[in-house]
């Protein structure tokens, strides 16, 4: 996958080095001295700092319309991830291994999860030509089972929300990932209280996973 472009600060350098665009920011996600904070030390967990120049008119055309396509990168692997959870909780909501509480819950994370891939896919309009919605399978042998995969891929989508985080140039793209990743990280916490685990199995600071760790995880769910 193709790495930042290293002529211009992504959103989370800018919004760092620029406390003016840094304060509208945090403002539109609903923080204060605490969410600034939280900022720097997600910052910090993303990695990266580096102030540049702009370039002229020329560089300027050519880094943007390459932040687009980096962009439309980031966000259509956001949108085949969201694309796979949607399909696997409602495959879980049809098995009928779920009643009650269980199955209202599943309900609700399965809506957040289409809620995200109408909102990617949206967003991947803008930018150019949203993902295909893959096939796929998923293997619903138990309740257990299925809670244990489902624990497996919230964490793991929580995870892959960060890695990308550091890469994104639009302070859009940015907020809107940042909102679906805590979300990720809140479904993935239930789950893990639900199998008896921890539910913040990193501890105090989530640790963030590169396309090429997560890709090969979900491959196994996508049927050509």
């Amino acid at each position: 996958m193709s790495d930042t472009n290293p002529e211009r600060p992504t959103a989370l350098e800018e919004l760092a080095h620029d406390p003016g665009s840094r304060k509208e920011f945090l403002r539109k996600m609903g923080g204060g001295v605490a969410g600034a904070s939280a900022f720097a030390l997600f910052l910090a967990a993303c990695g990266g700092d580096k102030k540049t120049g702009q370039g002229s008119t020329t560089q300027q055309t050519d880094t943007a319309m390459k932040e687009a396509s980096g962009d439309l990168e980031i966000v259509n692997y956001a949108l085949t991830l969201e694309y796979l959870e949607a399909a696997f909780y409602a495959d879980v909501v049809g098995s009928g291994l779920f009643k009650g509480a269980q199955l209202d819950l599943i309900k609700i994370f399965g809506d957040h999860e289409q809620q995200h891939v109408d909102a990617l896919k949206a967003t991947a309009m803008k930018l150019g030509t949203p993902a295909d919605k893959p096939n796929t399978k998923f293997q619903l042998d138990s309740a257990k089972s299925v809670l244990e995969l489902a624990a497996t891929v919230e964490n793991l989508g929580s995870a892959a929300y960060l890695g990308q985080a550091g890469r994104i140039q639009n302070k859009e793209v940015l907020a809107a990932a940042l909102s679906i990743h805590t979300v990720e990280a809140r479904h993935a916490s239930a789950l893990n209280t639900l199998l008896g685990k921890s539910h913040t199995p990193d501890g105090a600071f989530a640790v963030p996973a590169s396309m090429d760790e997560v890709l090969p995880q979900v491959q196994p769910f996508i049927v050509n």
